[in-house]
Order: C-alpha cells, then structure tokens, then sequence
C-alpha cells in the first residue's frame, strides 16, 4: 500500500512539474513575444474594405510591437480558403487572421455541412479593429431619389430591377437578402467576384443598385457616380449628412455595421492574446489611425476579447436566420 501511495504521489509531482513547466514556457513564450515578423491572413482579395482597414490597424501595431505585421491576401470562397489557413496556424501568436461577418458568420450559415474551420471554435478573438457602415445605393438613373422612392419602385415593378454583390453567400448577398425580406420587395440579385467589379458596373449601369460596405463605394458616392439612400449606422456621417440611417427610415433590424477584427488561432497563449489586444487598442488610439479609418468612413472599436466573441455570436445567429428564412444556397 505504502509502495502505491508513493508511485501515485510521485506520478502527481511529476504531472504538477510538467504542468508547471508548460506555464513556464508559455510565460516566456509571451514574454519575450514578438521575437520576429507577425504574419497577418486576409482572406480576400487586396484594395477591398478588409485589405484597408488591416493595413491601417496593422501599421500602427507593428510600431508598438516592434516587429512587422506582414499582410498576406489569401483570397477564395469566400473568405473560407483564408480562414481555413489561419485555423490551421501554429498558435504561437506569429501567424494571425482577419475576422468578418462573412467569414465567421455567413459562410457557416451558406456552408453548415462542408466548411473547412469551425468559426466558433477554431479561432480566438483577440479585439474588433473598426466598425463600418453599410450603404444602399443606386445609379444616378434610377428612377428614385432617397428611400422611400427606391422601396417604392421596387414594390411596383417586382423583378425588374437588379443589385450585385460580391458573391452568392457574400455578406452583401445577404445585407441584400435580408433588405428584401424585412421590405418585401423583389430585386434581382446579380453576383460578382468581388465588390469592386460589382460597384464598377453599379457605376455603368449594367445593374441598378448595390448594397455594399461604405469603403469600396465612398469615393464613386462623393464623385456623384452612386447615389447613396440609406446607410446602416447609429447615427448620420458627417461625410454623409444628407443620407439617413435604415433605423430613421424604420428598419432597425437592416441597422448593423460591418466589422473586421482580429483573430489568433485556438490555443494561442493568453498572454500573448493579451499583448496583442494591448497593442491593437494603442494604436486605435493613435490620431493618424482615427482619421484614416475615418477617412474610410470607418470607426475604431478595440473592444476586449469578450465582447468581440459576443458581437461574432450575434452576427453567425443572424446570418443562420437570414439564410433559413431566403432560403439561400449556393449555386
């Protein structure tokens, strides 16, 4: 009995000690972290919304960091090849992703059955980077002038008009979707590879509107190529001021902003997500970074891990809602 008391007692001492060098190391780890170059995956293509705000957020990380923060563009179904990557990373803080509605919400929601990643679980969310409006608008041609002429137009010509996005199961397919739905309207929608070529022919006229995130379309709306009806926002932008909200034109529910924040794969040390996180809200705070986020017509956020969890839980249950009610599915 003595002898089984003493094998268990050091079985235990030996699993408190390897525990307890474990913690060591991961402390150092973090410690002494960053030691070398952060590589940061964007899941779609570069010149989007995404790409831009990265870049802007990153730069300043990297000045408090004092290392890099490389951006690779890993672009595809999606947003779902990127993503699948990051998943897959080595969760030593050195390799990092890009979160988006449409990666962590809408894909699973299009994609409940053949997804490479778990969007709940493969991740941890380390701060949202910046929240953006989204905006309907339309040709300078079409026949409507604000709002309530375009809701209008469209419920008295059902199907005679079209809007693109940046894909079928895109976050904009879906903005677009479920502006249908809460208006009861019929519009056609036209998917694209990408929002930019969609803007380009929103702009030519090949289709009639587009509901897109404001970045991307900014410059076309203040160069009088786009007319914007409605944004999805808290409050008017100054930049904006003519161009109501959906919540003043009495959809609340079409009234959330898009987001792009910053993810570490699962296992990632708390210390290290820590840093990070600190490092992200510094440079949120920076004035160079506020104006040019606001410049994209963006808003810093850095809010905690904790609560950037529960604004991605709130957007994948409500791409799962929108995709079970229009019942979308990918071609």
């Amino acid at each position: 009995m003595t002898s089984t008391l003493h094998r268990r007692f050091a079985l235990l001492s030996l699993c408190a000690g390897l525990a307890a060098v474990g913690f060591s190391q991961s402390a150092r780890a973090a410690e002494d972290y960053p030691k070398q170059a952060i590589r940061v995956i964007v899941p779609f293509a570069p010149g989007g919304s995404t790409d831009i705000v990265t870049r802007i957020v990153t730069k300043g990380m990297s000045e408090v960091l004092g290392q890099s923060m490389v951006v690779e563009n890993k672009g595809g179904a999606g947003g779902a090849i990127g993503a699948a990557e990051a998943a897959r990373a080595k969760p030593d803080g050195y390799t990092l992703s890009i979160a988006t509605i449409s990666t962590l919400a809408v894909n699973p929601a299009c994609r409940p059955n053949d997804l490479p990643y778990d969007p709940l679980n493969d991740f941890v969310p380390v701060t949202n980077f910046a929240n953006l409006p989204n905006v309907i608008e339309v040709n300078p041609k079409f026949p409507a002038q604000n709002f309530k002429e375009f809701v209008q137009q469209l419920k008295e010509n059902p199907g005679k008009y079209s809007y693109g996005s940046s894909g079928t199961c895109s976050v904009l397919h879906l903005f677009g979707e479920a502006f249908k739905l809460a208006t009861g309207t019929d519009i056609v929608h036209v998917p694209y590879r990408g929002a930019g070529p969609a803007v380009a022919d929103a702009v030519g006229g090949q289709i009639n509107a587009m509901f897109d995130n404001l970045p991307s379309s900014m410059g076309q709306i203040q160069s009088g190529n786009l007319r914007a009806l409605a944004i999805a926002w808290p409050e008017r932008l100054a930049a904006l001021k003519d161009v109501p909200t959906l919540a003043e034109e009495g959809y609340p529910q079409l009234n959330s902003p898009a987001w792009y924040g910053l993810l570490a794969p699962k296992g990632t040390p708390p210390e290290i997500v820590a840093k990070l996180h600190d490092a992200a809200v510094q440079a949120l705070k920076s004035p160079e970074i506020i104006a040019a986020l606001e410049k994209q017509g963006a808003t810093p956020s850095g809010n905690t891990p904790e609560e950037f969890a529960k604004e991605i839980k709130e957007q994948y249950d409500w791409a799962h809602d929108v995709v079970k009610k229009g019942n979308i599915k990918l071609e």
